[in-house]
């Protein structure tokens, strides 16, 4: 259940009822039969069809208007039933000279589904803001309409058209504007909070057994000063609502206790910054723990090599490929939501966090295990990718309310912002990261190693990766992020000193990509960038993920959108030496000295099919990355995802490994798959040389280039 009706965006609002409604003038609209995909279809009547689908990704386009809209006509709207329903609908916003099936798609929103009904009930949805956001012209561009991703399901549909919004909906445009409004003064204040310069320091945070040790120095025109831990709950630009401890005279060194009671919740002042204040305002920048003293001693996790495997879990099968490439990274997505409780279930296990007991799925969690030992034997390096699912799709729905995001819109979401909004929030998410960090950074390795944290997915796309509502302005949105980057951080640094995380980011650089982009990746990490020089540096890397431009088009070296510039739209594998260049850059570093790590945490080339030209221009476009790579040593290493072809990758074959389904060779290995053994072997050069007849080079040097 959503906690606010802020989030309910309106290109998602659904209204249900029985009976028809007049069209105020509009046209009723007509499917183009010639682009019917995935499904069967008949004409019932002059505007009316019965359709069944027959595989995932059924769709159909509109026909264009015969005359322009009416003024304020954006609810599209029909009739339909559907005794099943169907799960979800997607409206796609079409170029005429593209047409329904062109690449160059506007952009698309998703819908609620269809509740089942034996009768003809009624299904609207307001366009308006994607017909603005995707500049779609009625007059001119076309819509299709995705009908969920189930197969054989039924349903009669008729008299498609569009209308005026009614009173009610009408006031949630009114709702959603205040909301947008106060979003944007949040923004601001976020913004100016970050580019302002303040007379008063915070110098040094040190985190120790039972207390905190806080230096710096304020002027002060008279009155006390005062001394606020700000909690991840809590909103710097909110001043007027802390309290504090009343400072000595200036400079001062000052000790709190570590933990302190919070509305019936043991909470570690670890996870806090600190601010002078007086009357309401700030005087300093916010500064988070510069130290924490660890309480174990960890060995630095030190990569023996680039090749990886991204997304790995033992229970995949095929643990060979760990030695026969070999593997010297991996990734493994953990998604906490889904197997945490509240409560004790059977066949959990407890773990007291501050005071109070969570509890896991065992059997998730011994799967994790033998995933991290399996790793640890072969000397490999780990990432935690940390993915929030929300409420819906969370084991314990009392757990997916506590970390859904309050303002999630999720119908086209997959992942969920951690909510950090109460303590009680802060203190379940706080306990299911002390729990990883807690259980794989141990000194006797009894249940493996997590050396590193990525924080999420794609954050760049966060509107269906890492959803907090849709279109939130950028600093509400990197507020959020570096929060919860920095939650993580903090709680792990308390057993490995070593630990680092993660940003993760498409293959967007300073321009979103196209349709699911929501800010670039220039400007989140510019965004880190400036709060780690405000709010003190702290050991944070990039999990980048520079897939070819198009990612169902393998031949990289033809992305328009990657060029050699440091404003590239993109990096994707064309390009590489954009990002190597950046994380170079003395201005990135962390501490001014230290180059940040940079994985390819999410990357490979797709084959169309299995056909043997397919095949070998997957492989081509791997060896043209990884040449590239071979002289970028500001890329610390390279997973491959998805390492097998999975059915839920949106009809992409990206694997090195064939479907472990297939019919005639379940999880065959692709050429890919031996190029990627051959990779970094005395044997490279014979395995590679035969693919630059694809990629139309005579040598190898000449996939570098020089960036402007």
């Amino acid at each position: 259940m959503m906690k606010s009706r802020y989030p309910l965006i309106l290109s998602t609002l659904i209204y249900l009822f029985a009976g028809g409604c007049n069209t105020g003038g509009s046209e009723y609209l007509r499917f183009d039969l010639s682009t019917v995909h995935h499904m069967e279809i008949d004409s019932l009547e002059e505007y009316g069809y019965s359709i069944t689908t027959k595989g995932g990704d059924p769709y159909i386009s509109l026909k264009g208007l015969n005359k322009p809209l009416g003024k304020e006509q954006s609810v599209l709207t029909f009739e339909y039933s559907s005794a099943e329903g169907i799960n979800f609908l997607e409206v796609f916003f079409l170029s005429k000279e593209t047409g329904s099936f062109g690449s160059n798609v506007a952009g698309s929103q998703k819908c609620p589904g269809m509740e089942p009904t034996g009768e003809m009930a009624v299904y609207s949805v307001d366009l308006s803001e994607s017909i603005e956001h995707f500049n779609w012209n009625p007059e001119t561009d076309l819509l299709r309409l995705d009908f969920g991703d189930r197969p054989n399901a039924e349903l009669v549909i008729r008299n498609i058209r569009f209308r005026k919004r009614n009173e009610a909906e009408n006031a949630l445009v009114m709702e959603k504007e205040a909301f947008r409004n106060l979003d944007k003064q949040a923004n601001d204040q976020s913004a100016s909070y970050l580019s302002n310069t303040y007379e008063s320091f915070i110098t040094r945070v040190e985190v120790q057994d039972s207390t905190v040790l806080i230096e710096g120095n304020y002027l002060s025109d008279g009155g006390k000063a005062m001394l606020h831990a700000v909690k991840p709950w809590e909103d710097i630009i909110k001043p007027e609502q802390f309290k504090g401890e009343e400072l000595p005279p200036s400079p001062f060194s000052i000790e709190m206790e570590r933990y302190v009671d919070i509305d019936g919740f043991r909470y570690d002042q670890a996870l806090s910054k600190w601010v002078v204040t007086k009357h309401g305002k700030i005087l300093s920048s916010a500064r988070y723990a510069d130290h924490i003293k660890p309480e174990r001693t960890m060995p630095k996790g030190v990569l023996a090599g680039r090749k990886g495997i991204g997304g790995y879990h033992i229970g995949r099968g095929h643990t060979s490929d760990l030695t026969d490439f070999p593997v010297t990274s991996i990734t493994v997505n953990i998604w906490i939501t889904r197997f945490m409780y509240l409560e004790e279930q059977e066949n959990t296990i407890a773990h007291e966090y501050d005071g109070k007991i969570y509890y896991f799925n065992t059997a998730s969690v011994e799967g994790f295990d033998r995933t991290m030992l399996e790793a640890l034997k072969h000397n490999i390096i780990v990432a935690a990718i940390i993915l929030v699912n929300p409420e819906s799709q969370s084991a314990d729905p009392a757990i997916g309310r506590l970390l859904q995001d309050e303002h999630f819109g999720g119908e086209s979401a997959f992942y969920t912002m951690p909510n950090m909004t109460s303590v009680e929030s802060v203190h379940c998410y706080a306990a299911a990261l002390d729990f990883l960090a807690n259980r794989y950074n141990r000194e006797d390795n009894k249940y493996g190693r997590i050396h590193h944290w990525i924080m999420h997915n794609e954050v760049d796309a966060g509107n269906v990766w890492t959803n907090m509502g849709q279109d939130r302005p950028l600093h509400v949105f990197l507020n959020a992020y570096h929060k919860s980057m920095r939650l993580c951080y903090n709680i792990a640094r308390q057993y490995d000193e070593n630990s680092e995380v993660f940003a993760s980011f498409t293959h967007s650089w300073a321009e979103p990509v196209p349709v699911d982009g929501d800010y670039s990746t220039l400007d989140l990490l510019n965004g880190l960038l400036r709060y780690s020089e405000v709010e003190g540096d702290f050991q944070w890397g990039i999990a980048y993920h520079p897939y070819p431009e198009d990612l169902n088009e393998p031949k990289t070296w033809n992305d328009r959108s990657a060029t050699f510039a440091m404003n590239s739209p993109m990096v994707t594998f064309k390009n590489l030496e954009v990002l190597d260049k950046w994380i170079k850059l003395p201005e990135n570093k962390y501490l001014g000295t230290q180059k940040r790590t940079v994985w390819l945490s999410e990357n490979g080339t797709n084959s169309r099919s299995y056909s043997g030209k397919d095949l070998a221009e997957q492989a081509a476009g791997f060896a043209y990355a990884w040449k590239k790579m071979k002289y970028l040593d500001g890329i610390d290493a390279f997973q491959w995802h998805n390492w097998m072809d999975a059915r839920g990758e949106f009809g992409l074959r990206i694997g090195l490994r064939k479907y472990p389904d297939d019919e005639t060779d379940p999880a065959g290995k692709k050429p890919v798959w031996h190029l990627y053994q051959a990779a970094d072997t005395p044997w490279e050069d014979k395995a590679f040389d035969p693919y630059k007849s694809i990629i139309g080079i005579n040598d190898w040097s000449e996939v570098l280039h020089e960036v402007e």
